[in-house]
């Protein structure tokens, strides 16, 4: 037993170095060699686990191997087109001007089930709504409404809107987020101005949100849930 536990003490670490190498996606935006990759990794990091007797150089030489090949195959595809259709493929129409087509979808296995599933995800109930829509190279879709369903921004009104970054996250959980400090362009010294001024100390607070115009968001930790006390 004390000796898996070391084994996955040495393991861990090198698999969770080489995923970042790998680059940051959710299982759902894997391109097909990068789901590849990682199921092999993880068959490969499981023999020096499950078979005490092999070396562990067994499992880590493998993984190594492995994070190496996808890097040097990232590469490829991002330099060379023909490379990157033949391992990736590349996008499906299954909607042009408002039509779906039928033909695409067969060819790609896809079900009114499954499209509907997709664009309910996107906030898009009914397909005729949709003039354009396209199956990703990681099987996602993505789809571009009509017109007249699209959401009305401040260029179809003609009004000029407020430019700047988003609110940064000052305070998580009761941590002070330095970067979210560099991201507001807020100074400690201001930080604790605003918490005197609220009342609170950092360790009460569960959200604090700031943008370059002052506070934005402050809430406070509760005891149980439900009982809100935020101020917005």
């Amino acid at each position: 037993m004390f000796i898996c536990f070391l084994r996955v003490l040495v393991i861990y670490p090198i698999i969770v170095f080489g995923v970042r190498l790998m680059g940051k996606r959710q299982i759902g935006e894997l391109q097909p060699t990068e789901l590849v990759i990682s199921m092999l990794i993880s068959n490969a990091a499981t023999l020096p686990l499950e078979e005490q007797e092999l070396p562990l150089f067994m499992g880590i030489i493998p993984v190594l191997m492995l994070i190496s090949f996808e890097i040097l195959l990232s590469w490829g595809t991002l330099r060379r087109r023909r490379l990157r259709a033949l391992l990736l493929g590349s996008p499906q129409v299954i909607i042009r001007e408002g039509e779906m087509q039928q033909g695409a979808m067969r060819a790609l296995r896809l079900s009114l089930d499954d499209l509907m599933t997709a664009l309910r995800g996107q906030g898009i109930f009914d397909v005729t709504e949709v003039q354009y829509a396209v199956v990703e190279t990681n099987g996602t879709i993505s789809a571009y409404p009509k017109p007249e369903s699209r959401p009305v921004t401040c260029g179809d009104l003609h009004v000029q809107g407020e430019k700047g970054d988003p609110p940064a996250v000052l305070i998580a959980d009761g941590c002070i987020s330095a970067q979210g400090l560099r991201d507001a362009g807020i100074t400690p010294e201001r930080l604790r101005g605003i918490l005197r001024a609220q009342a609170v100390p950092p360790e009460d607070v569960f959200l604090l949100t700031a943008g370059k115009d002052g506070l934005r968001c402050l809430v406070k930790k509760t005891l149980s849930a439900g009982e809100g006390d935020g101020i917005r």
